[in-house]
């Protein structure tokens, strides 16, 4: 696959943010805003950890989810997972980066609707697909801009999802290793993530029952 590096952008706003999880978990970001994104949403990095002094930081690309990141929403994994990938980057370095794209993409309303037909037993990529919109319309052609104005060019990434290592890539970012994500189960989430593993690949451990297994951590 040929790759090419995005236009460039600039860094607009760079604040140190501490950070407080309802858990008790405390790290300190220093948290940059961009100008010249490709998409023009307000995108924000999160340096985390030693991120100035590390070769290879790690680097997750979180999307938006208002439901599970801030109001616990148990119908996806989106919450623990960004709680645990701030733990993750914070113990050796890197960047948290936090992207706009609420729904892979469709939006708050639209996700909404989409958990509607969810509900009459559409897996969630069949319910975006029913409402005539992309299963994931999600373009990391920012986040890769982001990255390389910080600097970053090699990375390890935090993600089971194929597709974030894939257009990173081609836009020019070289993926050193991936570091799988927790796996973070509830009853209300389990038809989700089953459907990430069928649908698109992601590469989330099972067991033989199919059900989604933890994978061993990654250091």
């Amino acid at each position: 696959m040929s790759s090419s590096s995005p236009a460039p952008a600039s860094v607009r706003t760079s604040v140190r943010i501490p950070l407080r999880f309802s858990d008790g978990f405390r790290v300190d970001a220093q948290v940059f805003t961009f100008d010249g994104l490709a998409d023009g949403q307000e995108h924000v990095a999160l340096g985390l950890g030693d991120y100035e002094h590390t070769n290879t930081p790690l680097v997750r690309l979180h999307s938006e989810c208002l439901t599970g990141d801030v109001f616990g929403s148990a119908r996806c994994d989106c919450g623990p997972q960004l709680r645990d990938a701030a733990e993750q980057i914070s113990r050796v370095g890197g960047y948290l980066v936090y992207l706009r794209q609420e729904g892979r993409g469709i939006g708050l309303y639209n996700k909404l609707d989409a958990y509607a037909l969810q509900d009459q037993g559409l897996n969630t990529y069949e319910a975006n697909e029913a409402l005539g919109l992309p299963s994931d319309g999600r373009d990391y052609t920012a986040a890769a801009q982001m990255l390389n104005t910080l600097g970053v060019r090699r990375i390890e990434l935090l993600s089971n999802n194929p597709d974030k290592a894939k257009q990173l890539s081609a836009h020019g970012i070289e993926i050193e290793r991936r570091v799988p994500t927790g796996v973070f189960v509830t009853p209300t989430n389990l038809r989700y993530l089953q459907a990430k593993v069928t649908v698109t690949g992601h590469q989330i451990l099972l067991d033989g029952s199919g059900a989604p297994a933890f994978p061993a951590a990654a250091a």
